[in-house]
């Protein structure tokens, strides 16, 4: 069992939209109700999700009672769904009661809180690995068919170690700005849950105003946010609002920019605040590094150092390990977070740990002289352009540095660049900008305005959606 409700029995659990609360008292008696609704025992669920109390008594329903939730998004498209479950086959589908006429075959056995619980025609078609505890995707809302297999240890050790290195105890409430099928959101949850505070849940984005009204309503201490929630704060004046609850800004889901890094940081510390950039993956669960918020400022752009039971190290192009400061490798990293494996279909559950507490990140990194980690880029995100070795991900850092009012991505092939961007009147500009930058010749860029750069529900850019555009 990862949460011990009975600790914080009086306290608030979650506080919806509506203004309703709900004690830990109530959230365990409603998780009992559900399970007594569940005959196959220990099973697989798929759990639609959303920011709303029926779909987190769902998932804290299943976790603490042995049952794998398989988590997507609520609004995930109704085909996509329909190959996940033939893929998967799992015994009951947990969705948003708005959702259960599209499955006219399959039998509603209890209702709750507007979710509905299903019985497919399927019971234990897949044998399940006893540590095997929760199924998450890394493609967001694409509908996938791989998953991260997350098990009790993996989630229980990185609750703990974030709990320890944020500090975080049951006078917290944090507010959703995440979606509870991502990893970060759901790290969120956990970790909050284990401490007895409080959740404030909520469907509204950054964007409206009405997230502001609660935010400020029910006394927010802290919100999490991916790069792109920082750039839109930026842009939203956020520096100016008076918020005298928030204690805490937490930033990871990928690299924010040094600028913006430092900006955040330099207003958390006039204003008391902590700001607090991490690093996770979901094949670590979630969080594998952190920068303590009083080195905020002067390691701006440091993705920290591991978390509390973590070890990073670094290793070259023939898989040694690379000794020397200021010197890039990939990231390696060892910690009891780290996950089983990946799952593609049903046969896989059955599947044990795999990895042995090892994960080869993908991401490219170095370490300053004092142990600090700096990603330079995914592995994967370099070009050869006429024989020189180009960062995607920091070509597209100083075209947002230097152009403020168009969103950009870049991917492309070797010798062939594509930089997308969503002002039209910007695109000879910043091809001279970029041809300026890099000193190469301007046939190699490829400059293309394009409506909206394609992201998933988390604000990670989707390039693979991008690559219907190369040449």
């Amino acid at each position: 069992m990862i949460w011990q409700f009975g600790k914080f029995r009086s306290n608030i659990a979650v506080i919806t939209e509506d203004g309703n609360s709900y004690s830990y008292a109530c959230l365990e008696n409603d998780c009992d109700k559900l399970i007594n609704n569940i005959t196959s025992g220990r099973c697989l669920i798929f759990n639609l999700c959303s920011n709303e109390i029926g779909s987190l008594i769902g998932y804290v329903a299943f976790i603490n009672n042995h049952i794998v939730p398989l988590l997507l998004d609520a609004h995930l498209d109704s085909t996509l769904l329909d190959s996940l479950i033939e893929a998967y086959k799992p015994d009951y589908l947990w969705l948003p009661s708005t959702r259960k006429n599209e499955f006219e075959y399959f039998n509603e056995v209890y209702s709750q809180y507007n979710y509905s619980l299903l019985k497919t025609p399927y019971t234990n078609e897949y044998l399940l690995y006893d540590e095997l505890a929760l199924l998450l995707t890394t493609s967001g809302s694409t509908g996938s068919p791989k998953f991260v297999r997350q098990s009790y240890a993996n989630i229980n050790a990185n609750t703990e170690s974030i709990v320890e290195y944020l500090r975080l105890d049951e006078t917290e409430r944090p507010i959703t700005t995440l979606p509870m099928s991502y990893t970060y959101g759901l790290s969120i949850i956990n970790t909050h849950l284990y401490t007895g505070a409080s959740i404030i849940l909520t469907e509204k984005s950054i964007m409206q105003k009405e997230f502001w009204q609660q935010l400020k309503e029910y006394k927010a201490t802290s919100f999490g946010g991916v790069p792109y929630t920082y750039e839109i704060l930026d842009k939203l004046r956020f520096y100016r609002m008076d918020l005298p609850y928030l204690r805490t800004m937490t930033q990871a889901g990928g690299k924010l920019s040094p600028e913006l890094h430092k900006r955040f940081a330099e207003y958390a510390r006039e204003n008391g605040k902590r700001f607090i950039v991490m690093y996770g993956q979901t094949e670590a669960t979630a969080r594998m590094s952190y920068l303590p918020h009083e080195k905020s400022i002067e390691k701006s752009g440091s993705m920290g150092i591991a978390i509390p039971g973590g070890k990073f190290s670094l290793i070259d192009i023939n898989g040694q390990e690379i000794s020397e400061p200021e010197v890039t490798g990939e990231l390696v990293y060892q910690g009891a977070n780290v996950t089983l494996g990946y799952a593609e279909y049903g046969e896989d559950l059955k599947k044990s740990d795999e990895r042995g507490g090892i994960l080869v990140t993908g991401d490219m990194a170095k370490r300053d002289e004092e142990g600090y980690y700096y990603i330079v880029g995914r592995k994967k995100r370099f070009l050869k352009i006429f024989g020189n070795r180009i960062n995607l991900d920091e070509t597209e850092r100083i075209i947002k540095d230097n152009f403020k009012d168009c969103d950009c991505a870049c991917g492309g092939i070797d010798d062939a660049m594509h930089i997308f961007v969503t002002n039209p009147a910007l695109l000879e500009n910043i091809k001279q900008f970029i041809t300026s930058k890099t000193g190469l010749n301007h046939i190699a860029f490829k400059v293309r305005y394009i409506d909206a750069i394609p992201k998933n529900e988390s604000g990670k850019t989707l390039y693979s959606e991008l690559e219907k555009y190369y040449d």
